[in-house]
């Protein structure tokens, strides 16, 4: 059973940058696929990045592209989004999540393990 935590919320103005990081405690974490989702108040959990588990293919939500990276060290058994030019609508509780294959996906329901969330908050 594989354990993440995430780290590196907070508030920011808009236009700002963030950085979040998700430590993984379980063994062989450059075999398994990643990805952030976020969910803010009153809506649904929604998909922001993915990438596979040696960090050779990623994938972005339309929404985010351009300003947010997906990467992972996994030397470091972590994962990271790297969020800039925020928006007020990029505020949302984002979370990390770990696959139990390979490759990245976009649904969440491909995740098998899944961290508590980090908050952030963009203000306007």
């Amino acid at each position: 059973q594989m354990q993440l935590v995430e780290s590196g919320g907070g508030l920011v103005q808009a236009g700002g940058s963030l950085r979040l990081s998700c430590a993984a405690s379980g063994r062989s974490f450059g075999s398994y696929g990643m990805g952030w989702f976020r969910q803010a108040p009153g809506k649904e959990r929604e998909f922001v990045a993915t990438i596979r588990g040696d960090g050779g293919s990623t994938i972005y939500t339309d929404r985010v592209k351009g300003r947010f990276t997906i990467s992972r060290d996994n030397a470091k058994n972590t994962a990271y989004l790297q969020m800039n030019s925020l928006k007020p609508e990029d505020t949302a509780v984002y979370t990390c999540a770990v696959r139990g294959a390979f490759g990245p996906s976009i649904r969440a329901a491909s995740y098998d393990y899944w961290g508590q969330g980090t908050q952030v908050t963009v203000s306007s």
